[in-house]
């Protein structure tokens, strides 16, 4: 089996060659975004701190590493799709989005969003060693249209609260509540029974608890590469 440095190096071909300006660059992006007219609930696990690669763009959350590659390194929020926008037009070749630091997200609404972006761009999640992908942060991952994760990676999930405190399981099965993110699994590739098996799993821990997985655990739920020789 292929390993999974050697899927990676498949997405780092075109990276070889460094741009030409190293100095970071903040863009400034409006704090509106399209179509989202009403905030969605916040939902993240501040549980540890990576060592966040400086980079030679920032766009929000993101961070360019290279022509094509960026890491996603903090929380997301209603301004993530549009930074996430802005980096793509000015880095059209990223193919591979490393996932090194991901405590959730402060609107759920614009989080699927952001990864309904990711995904119609074709590109890749990666979770490296050390890497962590919490709670919101995990609908980013499954976004990848291939996702690989290091066996020893970092994931922890549990159920999404509203504004209101209650979570998915105050509502009925079929609520709008709960179809939109069984409508987002499938949108990411799942099937339904694949989608409903994975949603349950995540709200079977209470908003203020977390079940943490591994790399390996993540792959018993998920289509995704965790080989590593």
């Amino acid at each position: 089996m292929r390993s999974l440095a050697a899927l990676v190096a498949m997405f780092l071909v075109f990276a070889a060659r460094p741009l030409a300006a190293q100095e970071i660059v903040y863009e400034q992006v409006s704090l509106e975004t399209p179509g989202e007219t009403q905030g969605g609930s916040e939902r993240f696990v501040r549980a540890r701190t990576a060592a966040i690669p400086e980079g030679i763009a920032a766009y929000g959350p993101f961070r360019v590493l290279g022509r094509t590659r960026a890491a996603l390194v903090d929380v997301t929020d209603a301004r993530s799709p549009a930074a996430f926008a802005a980096m793509m037009r000015a880095f059209p070749q990223i193919v591979l989005l490393e996932m090194v630091e991901c405590p959730g997200t402060e609107d759920d609404r614009a989080n699927l969003r952001l990864g309904r972006m990711i995904r119609a761009a074709g590109i890749a999640t990666w979770v490296p060693a050390g890497g962590s992908v919490r709670s919101g942060g995990v609908e980013l991952f499954l976004a990848g249209s291939r996702r690989l994760a290091d066996p020893a990676a970092e994931f922890a999930v549990h159920a999404w609260a509203d504004v209101d405190g209650r979570e998915a399981g105050d509502y009925a099965a079929n609520a709008p509540e709960n179809a939109k993110y069984l409508a987002y699994y499938r949108q990411m590739g799942m099937s339904d029974a694949e989608a409903r098996a994975f949603y349950a799993m995540t709200n079977s821990v209470p908003n203020d608890d977390a079940l943490w997985l591994t790399g390996s655990d993540m792959a018993r739920w998920l289509r995704l590469d965790t080989s590593n020789g």
